[in-house]
C-alpha cells in the first residue's frame, strides 16, 4: 500500500512537470470563473499519538491493589482512501477559498503491552484492537497560487478541517469522541487539461483536539478490559493526505 503511495506521487510530480512543457495553453480563462464545482478521490494514511499515564493502581477482588504498567501505541501507519466534493470561490488574482466535503475511510491498528504481566518468555502479554475511522471531514482551505506556467499552476494551502466521527464501539478497548477538528497545510499543482483541470495535492493534517473518549473506561463492563482502556490520557489524530481534485 505504500508503494501504492509513492506511485502515485510520483504520478503526480511527472504530470505537473508534462504541464509545464511549452504547450498551446489549454482552458486559458478557467482560472477566471467566480465560483466551480468538482469531485475530489485519494487516499490516505492515519497514525494517532497517545499519552500513556504509566503505573495504573488495579483494584483485586480481594479488595487490595496492584500496580500495572500497560502502553498503547499505533505501531504503523494506516493506509485508507476518501471521496468528496468542492466548492471554490475565487478570492482574487492568487487567493482562492475552497469548502470540500469529504469522506475519510480507514482503520487503524492499535497494540496494547501489559508490562507488568509477561508471558513465559518474559515478553509482555499483548492485545491489539483494529479500530475501523469513518470521517465526514468539511476542510475550509484558502488557497496561494503561483502566476500560471503553460498548463500548470503550483500552490500552497492551508486551513482548518471540522469532522464527524461515525465509527467506535462500545466494547473497544479505545474509542475516540464524535467531533474533532484538524489543522491542514499543504501543497499541489493545478494541472490544465484539454477538458477540465485535474489538481494533485499532498497535505498533511494533525488534530487540535483531544480526540480520545475518556469516559468510555467507566461504561465498559469487562474488568480486565478497563486497564488497558485507562492506559491512555490523550490522543491526537494525524494524517496525510494524497488527493485528485477534478474541476
Amino acid at each position: 500500500m505504500r508503494r501504492l503511495f509513492s506511485i502515485l506521487i510520483l504520478l503526480s510530480v511527472a504530470l505537473c512537470s508534462y504541464a509545464q512543457g511549452g504547450a498551446v495553453q489549454n482552458r486559458p480563462y478557467t482560472d477566471l470563473r467566480p465560483f466551480h464545482f468538482g469531485v475530489v478521490v485519494g487516499t490516505h494514511f492515519q497514525d494517532m499519538e497517545f499519552n500513556n499515564i504509566g503505573p495504573q493502581m488495579i483494584a483485586a477482588e480481594d479488595g487490595s491493589q496492584t500496580e500495572k504498567l500497560v502502553t498503547c501505541d499505533q505501531d504503523r501507519w494506516d493506509m485508507g482512501f476518501n471521496v468528496g466534493v468542492l466548492g471554490e470561490l475565487r478570492l482574487g488574482t492568487y487567493f482562492a477559498f475552497r469548502m470540500a466535503p469529504t469522506m475519510y475511510f480507514g482503520n487503524r491498528h492499535l497494540t496494547f503491552r501489559n508490562h507488568t504481566d509477561k508471558l513465559e518468555n518474559g515478553e509482555p502479554i499483548v492485545q491489539t484492537q483494529d479500530m475501523k475511522t469513518v470521517y465526514i471531514g468539511v476542510p475550509l482551505d484558502l488557497i496561494f497560487s503561483a502566476p500560471r506556467l503553460d498548463n500548470a499552476r503550483p500552490y500552497i494551502m492551508a486551513g482548518l478541517n471540522p469532522v464527524i466521527n461515525l465509527s467506535g464501539g462500545d466494547n473497544d478497548y479505545v474509542k475516540l469522541k464524535r467531533y474533532d477538528i484538524f489543522f491542514e497545510i499543504g501543497l499541489g499543482c493545478d494541472v490544465y487539461l484539454p477538458f477540465f483541470k485535474l489538481r494533485p495535492e499532498l497535505k498533511f493534517c494533525y488534530s487540535l483536539l483531544n480526540s480520545l473518549d475518556t469516559k468510555h473506561a467507566d461504561r465498559l463492563r469487562d474488568e480486565n478490559m478497563k486497564m488497558y482502556a485507562r492506559a491512555v490520557n490523550e490522543a491526537r489524530s494525524k494524517m496525510i493526505v494524497l488527493s485528485f481534485y477534478f474541476e
